[in-house]
């Protein structure tokens, strides 16, 4: 992090410039992180560390970043192409091959959105950005855009929606009542639908009290939920699970929610607050990678002649955030027609 600040890169500046800041708590969350699966082998064979070595991603992100700092390394190789290696494989063996491209890449986004807003209350720090982005697919770990914050859009399930629909893949993040911060990884468009959908890329993850990544177990595709305004299915958001035994469920009455102490679909999952049932406190989303395209920009038009989602959301955000309140700015349904 302290070569993250001394390089002064787009990325880091995009963030330290709204107030996101290093916690000393956090840079120990993260290194626990980092080595709590050599625990578990007691005594610790040399197998097991030269596993741990290839598929600890994030460990060898770190190892190229401060490799490429320590040896000032700012020029493609002729003819190298990167390689897919993963873990500290990537970090030996292609940090002298890396293309301008990736020689511009840093251990945390750029973000994107928050021209408007000076200074953003965010949950997160620079290890708890770092370690999530780091297990995001490749192409979703250069930039997140601002989608939804309790702090700036309000309390309000309607709104929430209005926000993250057709928005693309995107990361939520929120804190419970406890302190307890948590979210998952959606690759999937959020669409209102009373059926599962998503891919195995998605996954969960802990960042306090621990950092804990919960990837796929391949045994249902139980990977995203969005309902509302029904009246014999659950009304709200999941990720994992089923209804009544989430991995992650946030309910249409905006600030509760639910993690089970175990899901199916999420491998080495627990419980990730306090409690089964809890309130939380902040919740905010990350877009990640361009929004697919608007029924406008296709040349659609929704019922009625307006799209389901009208309206300026980015308009709205300002005008709340000078205190003029949209007094009935809830989702609306489509007309039977």
């Amino acid at each position: 992090m302290k070569i993250q600040k001394l390089s002064n890169m787009k990325q880091f500046k995009s963030w330290f410039s709204r107030g996101c800041f290093t916690a000393a708590q956090n840079i120990q969350r993260l290194a626990e992180s980092l080595t709590h699966e050599l625990t578990i082998h007691n005594p610790l064979t040399r197998r097991a560390l030269e596993v741990w070595l290839q598929e600890s991603t994030l460990l060898g992100q770190l190892l190229m970043f401060v490799s490429m700092h320590l040896y000032n390394i700012s020029h493609k190789e002729k003819g190298g192409v990167a390689s897919e290696k993963s873990g500290s494989n990537l970090a030996v063996d292609s940090v002298t091959s890396l293309t301008e491209k990736e020689k511009d890449r840093s251990l945390i986004p750029y973000c994107k959105g928050l021209d408007l807003i000076p200074s953003y209350p965010s949950i997160l720090d620079f290890n708890q950005i770092a370690y999530i982005n780091a297990h995001l697919p490749q192409q979703y770990q250069i930039e997140w855009r601002f989608l939804f914050s309790s702090e700036i859009h309000g309390e309000s399930f309607s709104t929430l929606i209005g926000r993250i629909v057709n928005q693309g893949p995107s990361v939520l993040v929120l804190e419970d009542s406890h302190g307890y911060v948590f979210g998952g990884f959606a690759p999937a468009n959020w669409e209102l639908t009373p059926k599962f959908y998503g891919d195995d890329s998605s996954f969960l993850f802990s960042l306090v009290p621990k950092m804990r990544v919960f990837p796929s177990t391949g045994y249902n595709q139980h990977f995203q939920y969005l309902n509302l305004h029904q009246q014999t299915l659950p009304n709200g958001l999941a990720m994992g699970g089923q209804h009544g035994y989430w991995g992650l469920w946030l309910d249409s009455e905006y600030g509760k929610g639910m993690t089970s102490p175990t899901c199916t679909t999420f491998s080495g999952y627990t419980q990730m607050s306090h409690s089964k049932e809890f309130t939380f406190r902040h919740l905010e989303v990350w877009g990640l990678g361009q929004p697919p395209p608007t029924p406008q920009e296709k040349g659609e038009r929704g019922p009625g002649g307006g799209s389901v989602l009208d309206g300026n959301a980015e308009g709205k955000a300002m005008l709340k955030m000078a205190g003029k309140t949209m007094h009935s700015d809830g989702y609306r349904e489509p007309s039977p027609n």
